[in-house]
């Protein structure tokens, strides 16, 4: 069973992104990453990468992600 958790620790492991939070249940859930690796992207470019993390789980396990994606220094500033 997919978790909050769970794609969290799978989005950590491919993005370098401090604070992770992720929220919701069964295949529908929101999440905001935090990543300077997003610095100089563009929002779907962002996404790509958190997709990336994901792999497969976004076609088999996850239906539905909302994503907020921002560098550290737009997180601080209030996003």
């Amino acid at each position: 069973m997919v978790t909050p958790e769970s794609i969290r620790q799978s989005i950590e492991a491919g993005v370098a992104c401090p604070p992770v939070e992720v929220l919701g249940g069964g295949a529908e859930f929101q999440a905001l990453v935090v990543s300077d690796e997003f610095a100089g992207r563009n929002r779907v470019q962002r996404h790509q990468l958190v997709y990336a993390a994901l792999g497969d789980r976004m076609r088999e396990e996850i239906h539905a992600l909302s994503m907020r994606t921002l560098t550290s220094e737009e997180w601080r500033s209030g996003g």
